[in-house]
């Protein structure tokens, strides 16, 4: 990008912010979005965000319009009012997401924002200091070393990818622009640290996210542009070339897609933003919008974001491969985590050997070039119409096919992995394994062949869904040993094909009827075995089980390889602790 074009792209996404800057409250007033947690406003049409005010506050002092830059000033003292700058409290150092909501009243707060906030208050200090009032320059100082305090404290570790990067951020910059040798040590020592646990594997922990890699890229990108330091310079692009050839290795030029499978995304087709990052920081190579419909993000001004050359090729021409990474092992509880990803000029479909099914995970998801347009399938498990973190997928992969299983844990979450644990036992009127297909439904058909398989026709291409095995008993007992009621009718264990709201979904329903707590660490057996195939003609292969005391094991041939997982068919704990 020219800099001259990155001005002017800057000043028309501040002119496009105009009416959301609210100047009694001095914060950007936003429509209200939740992920269900952390928040507990349930409802609300706009809410006043600290985020993007902070964000908006860095813009507008880069703008150099001095009128704006009195806006900027407002937005910066309201951010130091809402931050707690009590020591003897938890939250010290951090911000709530919201105006409305002070941090008491969040469950639980969210001691990311010392990092998202912080550093941007640093980038302030490093592009506008001096330029302050003195009394709101001292301000902000004290507010980047209580988010440097908060985040040191914290000690993130390195498999947090993208707040091991940002509170690295805050440290280094806060380190080095007050003079805070102990800031500087920590955060030079925090990215040697994450460099060491990223070389192992050569990949980042949060795996292929379409939403955490474009994070990584754009903060490692802010530290290379703003540190003096050398060696912190060589790390960033150490950092940035692994992050890089992770996007280009998963980048689907005949969909315009990001390739599965995804440890953390918020939706399943590629946004606008993700989009308009990738056509500018690949100038051209992968292209998407017209110039005027891009959508800027004034967090990109100044950065440096940039492929490099070596990969541009992969955002430019299609070809048939397959990628499969090791981003996940811990050798004291062998556990290893795979992902494997095959492309083709018609289709991409990829997939986890293991790993829950968390609303942010697609664990399995397939995209389709359909005559020009994409459509997706993407495999879930829902609790009353949203995803169950205490689902567990295993599963093996080559090419278009895949046998794959689903558990249930004992340690597991709810909506999230950590901040609603189930305890081992849910509440629910609803439970179904869904084959979601989405994107354009232009030429997609669905049908039944026989009672365990789905075909789909998608385009010219077919995929078909068998379930091998399903099993959902009811309880042993209750905690006196007491014989359960009889068998509940809710349990259905069939397939339900519907079409709502632009959503085509192949349903396999697990229980549908009144609510009711299932204790998963009570039944004896809660498993899910399905095979999934994808090509010109879809047949699905011949799976053969192997029954064990708790365990299921299932092999099925393919070409060029034999597929094969084994589950443990009695829910228990995860070995990585839930």
């Amino acid at each position: 990008m020219e800099a001259m074009t990155d001005h002017h792209r800057l000043i028309e996404k501040l002119k496009s912010l105009e009416d959301q800057y609210n100047p009694e409250v001095q914060l950007l007033r936003v429509p209200f979005s939740s992920p269900g947690y952390h928040t507990t406003i349930k409802q609300a049409d706009f809410v006043h965000a600290t985020y993007p005010s902070a964000v908006y506050a860095v813009a507008l002092l880069d703008s150099e319009i001095p009128e704006l830059e009195e806006r900027a000033c407002s937005i910066l003292g309201k951010l130091i009012q809402l931050q707690d700058t009590n020591p003897k409290r938890d939250t010290f150092g951090i911000w709530s997401w919201f105006y409305e909501e002070p941090l008491s009243q969040m469950s639980p707060p969210d001691w990311n924002w010392a990092d998202f906030i912080g550093k941007n208050l640093a980038l302030v200090l490093s592009r506008h200091g001096g330029k302050l009032p003195e009394s709101l320059e001292s301000g902000v100082r004290q507010a980047v070393c209580n988010a440097a305090d908060a985040i040191i404290k914290r000690n993130v570790g390195p498999n947090y990818t993208n707040i091991s990067i940002m509170g690295s951020f805050v440290t280094l910059i806060a380190g080095e622009l007050l003079g805070r040798e102990d800031y500087t040590g920590y955060g030079l020592q925090r990215l040697e640290t994450f460099l060491a646990y990223t070389r192992k594997l050569n990949t980042f922990q949060e795996y292929n996210s379409p939403t955490y890699a474009l994070i990584s890229i754009l903060e490692l990108s802010k530290l290379h542009a703003e540190t003096k330091l050398e060696r912190v310079k060589t790390v960033c692009l150490e950092l940035l070339d692994i992050a890089w050839g992770m996007v280009a290795a998963h980048y689907h030029p005949p969909t315009r897609q990001w390739a599965g499978p995804h440890t953390r995304s918020y939706s399943t087709l590629l946004q606008p933003y993700a989009q308009s990052f990738l056509q500018i920081a690949t100038a051209g190579a992968a292209s998407f919008l017209s110039s005027d419909r891009l959508e800027y993000s004034t967090e990109w001004f100044k950065s440096g974001i940039r492929c490099p050359m070596r990969f541009l090729p992969y955002f430019r021409t299609p070809e048939e491969c397959t990628v499969r990474d090791m981003y996940f092992k811990d050798e004291q509880k062998e556990v290893e985590k795979w992902a494997t990803t095959y492309m083709n000029p018609r289709y991409t479909l990829g997939s986890f050997s293991r790993e829950i099914m968390w609303n942010q995970c697609r664990s399995l998801v397939a995209y389709f070039d359909n005559g020009g347009e994409v459509t997706y399938l993407h495999m879930r498990f829902l609790n009353d119409g949203y995803d169950l973190s205490s689902a567990l997928l295993t599963c093996d992969q080559m090419e278009g096919n895949a046998l794959f299983g689903l558990t249930l844990l004992t340690n597991g979450g709810n909506t999230h992995p950590s901040l609603d644990k189930t305890g081992g036992s849910i509440t629910s009127s609803d439970l179904r394994i869904r084959f979601e297909i989405g994107g354009s439904l232009h030429h997609v058909e669905s049908e039944r062949s026989d009672s365990e398989t789905v075909h789909l026709r998608i385009g010219d291409m077919q995929a078909a869904v068998r379930s091998v095995y399903g099993a959902f008993d009811e309880e042993a007992g209750d905690e006196s040993g007491k014989p359960k009621d009889p068998p509940d009718e809710g349990v259905k264990l069939r397939w339900e094909v519907t079409e709502q709201d632009g959503i085509l979904a192949a349903d396999y329903v697990i229980y549908a009827g009144a609510e009711r707590t299932f204790h998963f660490s009570r039944m004896e057996k809660a498993a899910f075995l399905f095979m999934l195939s994808i090509g010109e003609t879809a047949s699905v292969p011949e799976v053969m089980l192997t029954h064990e005391p708790d365990r299921l094991t299932a092999e099925s041939a393919v070409p060029g390889k034999k597929l094969s997982i084994s589950l443990d068919v009695r829910p228990g704990p995860d070995k990585l602790g839930g």
